[in-house]
């Protein structure tokens, strides 16, 4: 009897009509009952599902189950093994876990199955789960499930042109963006290889101008003939149709298959260029063994293709568009202008005699400050004119005054790294362990070199101290790695390598000196550095950058630190394979640690008494500023414009005022000739000297006084003079001396 079995679907009706009396399962009356309920629960299921019965693994299914199977019309009755004959190496292990009791569920599984047009791709996601009779034994296994082939191929194809749009978004110029297409094709579909071509003009001959290939499959650029490639090739190619074959061994003549094999190909996806009916150009994926390619492979490569030469289309016409604006803009060209390039040329060419003139090239610098600064001040004088407006709206006014404010920091940085360049810039020298500072900066870089880039540090275990500043010491390093950043085009690996007792080899001309010495290697994966570029690498202003991306300032203030720090830094690169700066520093003994001094964080601080300044500053706008400033602050002041009235107000035992507030470089005697003069009249009167630059400063330092940098701003002053009087603070002047 067949009572049990109720539902009115094909596949019960085709489960009834059914011989099972000649399978291992037997008369469908006779079927145990844990089979009987387990075929009806799935017979009335809307979702996909078979079961599979026995050591013979019998299958039966129910009517949502058909389209899974496609071509398999004779499936019922069959073994589970065989009706997934193709597929049963990957599902066996899956099949033995659930025969074993464990349930096992994966989403987005890849199977090659048979269908009506042959093997194909397609993505399941499933459970096995184990069936168990009264007695709690495994007798078959419910297989649940749901193809995904369309999802999985949707969310590639959106990943890949995703990829692709953000890839290309930034290129300038055909080239790159083939490249890069070529590169996240082989990437995202495994493939061994993916290329661009031209086609010559008789339309049968083609070079492939470049490629991208797999590790381990070999470049195939190089002149071709369609024709060696067959009959098929030529035809479909010619009519603007794809080209598309599987096994080339199979399916081509032997003579026309040898063509790929000779290059290393099995599989092919080509798709043609038609312009004004003729065949201009070709982009191909290739595999190396035989590949089943599905219809969602063919169709992206066709989209990434038709993406790929619309970008190039734009990038040209954006290019033809600069070209024209570069060509009025030398037009309007002022003679000045011209003669400055003139000029700049001509240092050039001197500077090339030899490496000391080229580093020392003052037209390329004084062009190159002018460049600069005229450009900030244009954003200062630009702010400043809005802010004249009187009903300018209050957040304009903030965001004007906060370009005057960043602009005048951008300025600071760079007259910073001119210094640094020049050994001028005035240092504030302690001792620090070279490996925890290289370790804190190495978790830094993590988080601004991107994602892509790894970033790996190498030190020994024992400390190793240098006594540098500390700021400066760190922005050397950085900006060195920032380089290599842009060279690795944001992929690759950063090495930071820190090794002590080393000797100072000779560099570029320069001596070398047994030491020791500290140095500190930073090695990239980049595309490396051609023999013309590693000779003014460390000008100033020389740049590879886009306009707009970099002032050419990074090395030349890493060249400057290194100098003024007793050090050098060398360089060594092999286009393709990289780039190493390795950085020398003069070793030191270990120190014992000096105090901290307080926070300079905070608002601004108006003192907690009157306290009396003496303003020492020459430069008359400067000065009522700087007199301006502290009245704001709070401080009762007095203001000299020479040292030598300075020291007539401050007396014979300096007690006239409670701090002095200096500026350094003055006619006659000089802000620190002055601040000796006053600590030997008394030792604890706070001095605070203040320059944009100093030769003295440059090359003695502090001498144990307060120093602030011009430009500086009302907070700046107000933390400084805070830290002076702050009774937790403690200075230790001597390790400045």
């Amino acid at each position: 009897m067949t009572d049990w079995l109720q539902d009115n679907g094909e596949m019960a009706e085709q489960i009834r009509r059914h011989d099972w009396a000649s399978t291992p399962l037997g008369p469908l009356q006779n079927w145990p009952d844990v089979l009987k309920t387990t075929v009806s629960l799935s017979l009335a299921s809307h979702f996909p599902q078979a079961i599979v019965w026995g050591p013979e693994l019998i299958t039966l299914f129910n009517d949502a189950f058909l389209p899974i199977l496609g071509a398999k019309p004779n499936a019922l009755g069959r073994p589970f093994s065989k009706i997934w004959e193709e597929a049963w190496s990957e599902i066996s292990p899956i099949a033995d876990a659930a025969y074993a009791g464990q349930a096992t569920y994966i989403e987005n599984f890849a199977l090659t199955i048979e269908r009506g047009s042959g093997p194909e791709q397609a993505f399941f996601t499933f459970c096995y789960s184990p069936i168990r009779d009264s007695l709690g034994n495994v007798v078959g296994m419910l297989d649940t499930v749901t193809e995904t082939t369309q999802t999985v191929f949707l969310n590639q194809r959106l990943a890949v042109l995703e990829a692709l749009g953000n890839a290309v978004a930034s290129a300038t110029d055909a080239q790159a963006i083939l490249a890069i297409t070529t590169r996240l094709m082989v990437e995202h579909l495994q493939l061994s290889n993916c290329a661009y071509a031209d086609m010559d003009a008789d339309e049968d001959g083609f070079t492939i101008r470049g490629d991208w290939a797999a590790p381990g499959s070999p470049s195939i650029v190089g002149h071709y003939r369609l024709r060696d490639f067959g009959e098929k090739a030529v035809t479909l190619l010619r009519a603007g149709e794809p080209l598309i074959i599987h096994d080339n061994r199979s399916e081509l003549a032997p003579e026309e298959s040898a063509t790929f094999q000779a290059i290393g190909i099995t599989a092919t996806i080509c798709v043609p260029l038609i312009k004004q009916g003729r065949l201009t150009a070709l982009m191909a994926v290739h595999d190396n063994v035989p590949r089943v390619w599905s219809r969602f492979e063919q169709s992206l490569l066709s989209e990434v293709t038709e993406r790929c030469w619309a970008h190039i289309e734009r990038v040209r016409a954006d290019a033809n568009v600069r070209e024209g604006l570069l060509a009025l803009a030398e037009l309007n060209a002022t003679l000045e202008q011209r003669v400055e390039e003139r000029s700049l040329r001509l240092a050039e060419t001197e500077s090339a005699l030899r490496q000391s003139q080229k580093l020392e090239a003052i037209g390329q610098l004084t062009g190159g400050v002018a460049h600069d600064f005229n450009n900030l001040l244009t954003i200062i004088r630009s702010s400043v004119d809005f802010l004249r407006q009187p009903n300018l709206p209050q957040e304009r006014r903030q965001r004007y005054m906060r370009a005057v404010s960043d602009t005048v920091e951008r300025a600071s940085r760079l007259t910073s790294q001119l210094l640094a360049f020049a050994r001028r810039q005035p240092l504030n020298p302690q001792v620090v362990d070279a490996g925890e500072r290289l370790a804190n900066i190495g978790e830094m870089l993590e988080s601004v070199t991107g994602a892509q880039i790894h970033v790996s540090v190498e030190r020994p275990d024992q400390p190793c101290y240098i006594r540098v500043d500390l700021s400066q010491f760190e922005t050397a390093v950085i900006n060195i790695a920032l380089n290599a950043r842009d060279a690795m085009n944001g992929q690759g690996l950063l090495k930071l390598r820190l090794e002590c007792d080393k000797p100072l080899p000779a560099i570029r001309g320069h001596g070398g000196a047994s030491g020791p010495f500290v140095s500190i290697a930073l090695t990239d994966t980049g595309g490396g550095i051609d023999a013309h570029t590693l000779e003014h690498i460390f000008e100033p202003f020389f740049t590879t950058k886009d306009v707009g991306k970099g002032t050419g300032l990074g090395l030349s203030q890493v060249f400057g630190f290194a100098k003024q720090s007793g050090g050098n830094v060398d360089v060594s690169s092999l286009v393709g394979h990289g780039t190493e700066f390795t950085l020398y520093l003069p070793q030191v003994p270990a120190v014992a640690p000096q105090a901290s001094e307080t926070s300079d964080e905070g608002e601004l601080q108006a003192p907690h008494e009157k306290r009396r300044v003496l303003v020492v500053e020459d430069n008359l706008d400067v000065g009522r500023f700087a007199n301006q400033i502290l009245q704001d602050l709070g401080y009762d002041t007095t203001w000299a414009t020479n040292a030598e009235e300075a020291l007539k107000l401050a007396g014979e035992d300096a007690r006239a005022f409670d701090a002095v507030f200096s500026d350094v470089v003055m006619p006659g005697i000089t802000g620190v000739a002055l601040a000796r003069e006053l600590r030997r009249r008394r030792p604890d009167l706070p001095v605070i000297l203040t320059s944009g630059y100093s030769e003295e400063l440059a090359r003695y330092g502090h001498e144990g006084f307060e120093f602030l940098a011009k430009p500086y701003s009302a907070d700046q002053v107000s933390r400084i003079l805070g830290k002076t009087w702050a009774p937790s603070v403690v200075v230790d002047t001597g390790a400045l001396e």
